[in-house]
């Protein structure tokens, strides 16, 4: 039933709206639900109103592994801001996401994948439009933290508030207000506001908040837990008291998306630590479930990177170390591959790595344009910079380039197009014949090279009666645009030998074999 209170502004819904079942046995469990609305009633300038709820969880049953959501929405002026709360703190979890929705005014709580009995805890949903609290509103200036002590001794949790009128300062323990006159002197609350509780007992052990309160208004602080461990059998003063310290620190991990991975964390002292296991403000090991000295973090389905909080603690201290999981994902592409620089039979690239991370290498594929080309794969490369060789000349080639890491191998960049230059013709000028047309001319024909390296700018024809001569005493005959000629004035009744070569911007190929043809008289 909603319950209101002037003056403050409060109103609380509570109904179980949640139930974790597993195939094939039901555990039959229910998660209770709490909505909280808050916001003073006090009047400012226009037209304020204090939130309401205008959408409300509905109660579900959910089977573990799977999903639960629940979806909080809210009303007010100025318009308030919804956001949920798990024990009283917001929820930080991998498995537990908030979307906000209509500027924050609402809210969805996915719990995916379910778990028990992790997920049976209380869940609120909060409406708040802070600029209605009113002037003197109290504040928690230093709230109760942590603490372990031994039965029999003292335990003093802090509190320290302050608002106009001067807040007083009250007591909760596991939701119920603490009421000191009723343990015969044993629990006292201090002139300063602090819990001092002598001669503690395992029944003292619990979650602890101290509230402040005046006539503009109520605030909690945060809870914080009192353990009450027993006191060793025959301990004494005198015995060697050690604070908790770390044997074995938690180590870092590296995981696939969907991974699972254990930490260990291990302390001693004396006497014995408790040791939990905490994400941000979230605790991971529930209080009855606190072992002592050691404690392993099973994690499983892990989706996104996150920090994981080792916590030691006895009634000498309380230690901390931290673990990151980081959920390794595959590199992005890097960026569009630059060509600077070419020759006949090189290409160089450079490229930006887009991988705010470091990658192990990367890799570049490359082929010559056409149908049936297929890539060819240069891996190991460390640098963003390199020259791909061995390539034909005068030939365009496509380029693109990957990076790699611990996961694989990630998106290729876009595509370059890079032209090789060009060199001379590496073969000859291909079947090569003479036929004589006349008493004194020939007619020669040729096709051109197989392998040109570039365009063929024209051909030489070189003819000679004497090719024992060397070839620059040969006569020649340039032929441009054309690969058929026709050579005048021969002598009649002597043997020319022919060879042609075709010739590129850069240079000259080599000689075609030699022809023979003899001029005959008319």
């Amino acid at each position: 039933m909603p319950l209101s209170r002037t003056g403050g502004a409060l109103a609380r819904c509570r109904r179980p709206i949640l139930g974790l079942r597993s195939s094939p046995s039901p555990l039959g469990l229910l998660l209770p639900f709490i909505i909280l609305l808050t916001g003073p009633l006090s009047s400012v300038c226009g037209a304020p109103a204090s939130p309401k709820f205008t959408k409300m969880p509905t109660d579900q049953i959910g089977v573990s592994g799977g999903v639960a959501s629940f979806v909080c929405q809210a009303s007010g002026s100025p318009k308030p801001v919804v956001y949920w709360n798990k024990k009283g703190k917001k929820v930080n979890s991998q498995r537990i996401e908030t979307v906000e929705f209509d500027e924050g005014a609402g809210a969805v709580l996915r719990i995916q994948p379910l778990r028990a009995p992790r997920d049976e805890n209380i869940y609120e949903c909060v409406a708040r439009n802070k600029d209605l609290l009113p002037f003197g509103f109290p504040s928690i200036d230093m709230g109760p933290q942590l603490k372990v002590v031994e039965r029999t001794r003292t335990a003093t949790m802090l509190c320290a508030a302050s608002g106009i009128p001067d807040p007083e300062i009250s007591w909760f323990k596991d939701f119920l207000p603490v009421d000191p006159f009723s343990s015969q002197g044993r629990i006292k609350q201090l002139r300063s506001g602090a819990l001092q509780i002598e001669n503690s007992e395992e029944t003292d052990q619990g979650k602890y908040e101290c509230v402040a309160t005046n006539s503009q208004g109520v605030r909690y602080s945060s809870p914080a837990n009192l353990y009450v461990r027993e006191l060793r059998e025959g301990a004494t003063d005198t015995l060697r008291r050690v604070p908790p310290r770390f044997s074995i620190l938690p180590s870092n991990h590296e995981i696939m998306p969907g991974g699972s991975v254990n930490i260990t964390c291990v302390a001693v002292g004396s006497p014995m630590p408790y040791v939990k296991w905490m994400l941000g403000t979230e605790d991971l090991t529930t209080e009855d479930e606190m072992p002592i000295g050691r404690n392993v973090l099973e994690l499983n389905g892990v989706r996104e990177s996150a920090n994981y909080t080792c916590v030691a603690m006895s009634s000498l201290g309380i230690i901390e170390a931290t673990a990151q999981v980081l959920v390794k994902t595959l590199p992005k592409p890097p960026g569009t591959p630059i060509v600077t620089e070419t020759t006949a039979t090189s290409v160089t690239i450079t490229w930006d790595s887009g991988n705010p991370d470091p990658v192990s290498y990367y890799i570049i594929q490359y082929r010559a344009k056409g149908p049936d080309s297929k890539y060819e794969t240069v891996d190991s490369i460390t640098t963003t910079r390199y020259s791909i060789g061995g390539l034909f000349p005068n030939t365009e080639y496509e380029i693109r380039v990957s990076a790699f890491n611990s996961i694989g191998q990630g998106p290729s960049s876009t595509r370059v197009d890079a032209r090789t230059g060009e060199q001379a013709p590496a073969s000859p000028p291909r079947n090569v014949q003479a036929h004589i047309i006349s008493q004194n001319t020939v007619m020669v024909r040729w096709e051109e090279p197989e392998e040109p390296n570039g365009q063929v700018k024209g051909y030489r024809v070189y003819y000679t009666m004497d090719p024992s001569r060397p070839m620059n005493e040969w006569q020649i005959h340039n032929v441009q645009d054309s690969v058929i000629t026709t050579i005048q004035n021969l002598v009649t009744s002597e043997t020319y030998t022919i060879q042609v070569l075709a010739f590129t911007s850069v240079g000259d190929g080599p000689f075609s074999d030699p022809v023979h043809v003899k001029v005959m008289p008319g």
